[in-house]
C-alpha cells in the first residue's frame, strides 16, 4: 500500500523579523505548512509555496512590544490583544493535533503557544530564538537590570522559558555565546549561524547612478512606527552632510512618509521618491534594502534586525532613541550591548547624528574596529538550511 503523505508543519512566529525568518525557513524546508503569525498580518508568508495561514491575526499598535511601555500595553489591549491571543491559542492547539511537527520562531510568548500545540499533537517542537542573546547581559549590573525590569525577559531567558525549552527537540540560538548559556541550563541548544544574515536580501537593483562616487549613508528608519519620529531627524542630519549620498531604505508606502517642516516629497514611481529640503535631495527607496545595505559606508538606524544586518556586513551604525514603540532608550541600550563598537549611540539631535557620521567617515581605524565588532557579534549566515534539514527529518518520521 502507498504510504500516506507526511503531515504539515505548523509554524508560529511573532514579529516582522520573525515572519521573514519563518518564510525563508519554509522555502528551505519545501514541505506543506500551516503558519500562524501572532503579530501583524504575516505578509512575509505571501507566495511561500505550500504555506496556509491559520488562526486570527491582529496588527498591534505597539508593533509587538506591548511591555515596552504602559502606553504600548494600553493601546494593544484596546486593539483586542486578549481576545485575539485566546483565539490564537485555540488555533494553535487545533492545528497542532494534525501537524507533523511544530516550529516556533520568536520569544517566550510564541514558545508557550507552540508548546501547547506540540502537546496537543504529541509531536516534536523546534524553537528558533532570534531575540535573546547572552551579550545583552554584558555590563548590565544590578542598577541596569532594575532600570530595565520591564524588559527582563528580553535580556535573558526567564526560568519559565528555559523550562519549556528543555522539552524541545532542539533550540537554535542567534549566537554561540547564547547557545552555551542555554546548554549550561540543560537545553538541547545549537548555534548554526546568524538568522539575521540568512534573511538579508540580495541586491534588488543597481544604485550606481544614484551614488555618484561619494560615500553612502544608509538611513534605516525601520518597519515600525518609530519611523514617524526618526525619518525627519535622519533627513535633517543628512542635510548637514553634503559630502555623502544618503539613501533611505523605506519599508512603507509613500503616504506614510513623515517629513521635517519645510520639506517636500516627490514620488518618481512606486520604487523611488525624493525628499527635498534645506538644500538637500534624499532618495527614498522601496524594496531595495539589500542594495542599500551593501552600498553603505555608514548607517543611521532606528531598527532592530536591519541594524544588526548592517553591523554583520561590517558597516558601523549610528543610532539614537525614539519615543517608541520599538527603538526606545532601553532598546538602544540592549542593542548597544549586543553589537558593542558596531553601534554608536548619540542623542536624538540631527547635529549629533551628523557629527558622529562625519567622525566615522574620517577615522578608518574606528570604522575597522566597528566592522570587526559587528561581524564578530552577528556572525555569518547558514542557520536556516541546517534547521530545515532537521525539520524535514522530523516530518518524515511521522505518517
Amino acid at each position: 500500500m502507498p504510504s500516506s503523505p507526511a503531515r504539515p508543519l505548523l509554524l508560529l512566529s511573532n514579529g516582522t523579523a520573525e515572519d521573514l525568518i519563518g518564510a525563508r525557513l519554509l522555502r528551505e524546508v519545501g514541505r506543506p505548512a500551516w503558519v500562524l503569525p501572532l503579530v501583524g498580518e504575516g505578509r512575509a508568508y505571501a507566495g511561500v509555496p505550500g504555506a496556509v495561514r491559520v488562526g486570527p491575526t491582529l496588527t498591534l499598535p505597539s508593533g509587538g512590544f506591548p511591555f515596552g511601555s504602559v502606553a504600548n500595553l494600553r493601546a494593544d489591549l484596546r486593539a483586542g490583544l486578549i481576545g485575539t491571543t485566546l483565539g490564537q491559542v485555540r488555533a494553535a492547539r487545533a492545528a497542532g493535533r494534525e501537524a507533523g511537527a511544530v516550529v516556533v520562531v520568536g520569544d517566550a510568548h510564541a514558545l508557550t503557544l507552540g508548546s501547547l500545540a506540540a502537546q496537543a499533537g504529541r509531536v516534536q517542537l523546534v524553537h528558533v530564538q532570534p531575540l535573546l542573546s547572552a551579550h545583552y547581559a554584558e555590563g548590565l549590573g544590578l542598577r541596569g537590570a532594575l532600570r530595565e525590569l520591564n524588559a527582563l525577559g528580553a535580556n535573558l531567558p526567564l526560568p519559565s522559558e528555559l523550562a519549556l525549552s528543555r522539552r524541545a527537540h532542539a533550540v537554535y540560538l542567534r549566537d554561540a555565546a547564547t547557545a552555551r548559556l542555554y546548554a549550561a541550563r540543560g537545553v538541547r541548544a545549537r548555534w548554526a549561524g546568524s538568522f539575521a544574515m540568512d534573511t538579508l536580501p540580495a541586491p534588488e537593483r543597481d544604485l550606481s547612478a544614484l551614488i555618484g562616487g561619494r560615500p553612502v549613508l544608509a538611513l534605516l528608519p525601520g518597519s515600525r512606527e518609530d519611523h514617524r519620529e526618526s525619518l525627519p531627524l535622519m533627513l535633517r542630519a543628512a542635510a548637514r552632510l553634503p559630502e555623502v549620498t544618503p539613501l533611505v531604505a523605506w519599508a512603507h508606502g509613500w503616504d506614510a512618509v513623515t517629513l521635517p517642516p519645510g520639506w517636500a516629497l516627490r514620488a518618481q514611481d512606486n520604487r523611488t521618491a525624493w525628499a527635498h529640503g534645506e538644500g538637500t535631495r534624499v532618495a527614498l527607496l522601496r524594496g531595495a534594502f539589500g542594495a542599500v545595505a551593501r552600498a553603505a559606508d555608514v548607517a543611521v538606524g532606528t531598527a532592530g534586525t536591519a541594524n544588526e544586518q548592517l553591523a554583520g556586513l561590517g558597516v558601523p551604525v549610528v543610532a539614537f532613541p525614539t519615543r517608541g514603540p520599538q527603538f526606545t532608550p532601553g532598546f538602544l541600550r540592549r542593542q548597544g550591548r549586543l553589537l558593542a563598537e558596531a553601534l554608536r549611540p548619540v542623542p536624538s539631535d540631527p547635529d549629533a547624528v551628523a557629527a558622529e557620521v562625519r567622525a566615522l567617515l574620517g577615522d578608518g581605524r574606528a570604522r575597522a574596529r566597528a566592522a570587526l565588532a559587528g561581524m564578530t557579534r552577528v556572525g555569518p549566515g547558514g542557520a536556516l538550511p541546517v534547521i530545515a534539514a532537521d525539520l524535514r527529518a522530523l516530518l518524515d518520521q511521522r505518517p
